[in-house]
């Protein structure tokens, strides 16, 4: 039986990209990326924003880092993990996006930056762990 772990996303950077590079000097970038989705419920419209940490290597955490800053509009493919790491003697855990394709889209004009949250929604935390 084959099992499947894919995940495709569309939404925004919500900080530039944060490049950095391994012992082996591979790139690896991390970027929070926003979706967001609108209903209405009694005539009144409602938004709720999702963060999504999403992790690149190799050549594609490289353009990721040249070309894409906060409120890019990208869709990405890939898939999750989950891992581990000390800190402070105790385990933590993170599950993320390791995308392995990405494609630039045009944002029409309607991102200057960030998406907004929910009014008093603050972005969560985000402890990317030993990297």
């Amino acid at each position: 039986m084959t099992m499947l772990n894919k995940v495709q996303l569309m939404g925004f950077l919500g900080a530039d990209p944060e490049v950095r590079y391994t012992q082996e000097q591979e790139a690896v970038t991390r970027v929070r990326i926003a979706t967001s989705e609108t209903w209405k419920k009694n005539g009144e419209k409602h938004e709720k924003t999702e963060w999504h940490n999403v992790v690149f290597f190799g050549r594609l955490a490289e353009i990721v880092g040249e070309h894409l800053k906060k409120g890019s509009l990208v869709y990405i493919e890939g898939h999750l993990q989950t891992r581990s790491w000390e800190k402070d003697g105790e385990t933590r855990y993170t599950t993320e996006i390791v995308a392995e394709s990405m494609k630039m889209l045009p944002s029409g004009g309607k991102a200057t930056g960030a998406p907004k949250t929910q009014k008093g929604q603050s972005k969560p935390s985000y402890d990317d762990g030993p990297f």
